[in-house]
């Protein structure tokens, strides 16, 4: 037998599903934050020169699942599948980035490639880490084809803007330089 239970570890994915469903049709990430410890890390690689990274429950609310999900109001992360080890407490997630526009086609504007989140159990219905992946080429093209055909939402563009700005942004850092290792 593992370390953790496996019904538990089910349950927790269940449940991260269901939660996650629940704040696509709200349009705010923000409440499943407490599906995380209070030292929880969360973060990504954001292409050649960046990463992000949040350090605890409440940066990973307020900037993980707020700041960094503004503009996305409307899209949807479906999971397509999860692999658990009940050794070690890590469940990796598939899912796919579907916007809610949609193209002349009727078809919605879709990240091709894999994205997935890699998951680290903490006990008690909580996730201690996480760290997602996806092709940021695939997720820049449809990007530029949304720009491309005017499909962009008011909150898409304002996204775009302040990410060019040249700005500071709360939790993006230099590649090996944010305040938990990516890897």
């Amino acid at each position: 037998m593992g370390q953790w239970d496996r019904a538990e570890l089910d349950e927790m994915v269940e449940r991260w599903i269901a939660e996650n469903e629940r704040c696509e049709k709200l349009g705010d990430w923000r409440p499943l934050a407490d599906l995380y410890t209070e030292d929880a890390t969360y973060g990504w690689n954001y292409g050649p020169t960046q990463e992000f990274m949040a350090v605890g429950r409440a940066e990973i609310r307020e900037i993980a699942l707020g700041q960094e999900m503004e503009g996305l109001e409307g899209w949807t992360y479906p999971y397509q599948q999860f692999v658990v080890d009940d050794r070690t407490g890590d469940c990796i997630g598939f899912w796919k980035q579907v916007a809610d526009a949609t193209r002349e086609d009727g078809s919605n504007y879709v990240v091709q490639g894999i994205g997935g989140s890699w998951f680290r159990y903490g006990g008690n219905f909580q996730w201690s880490w996480q760290r997602d992946f996806f092709d940021f080429g695939n997720v820049s093209n449809l990007f530029l084809e949304m720009i491309t055909n005017n499909a962009l939402s008011d909150g898409m563009q304002k996204r775009i803007e302040r990410s060019m700005s040249g700005k500071d942004l709360a939790g993006w850092y230099k590649i090996g330089e944010a305040p938990a290792p990516l890897w």
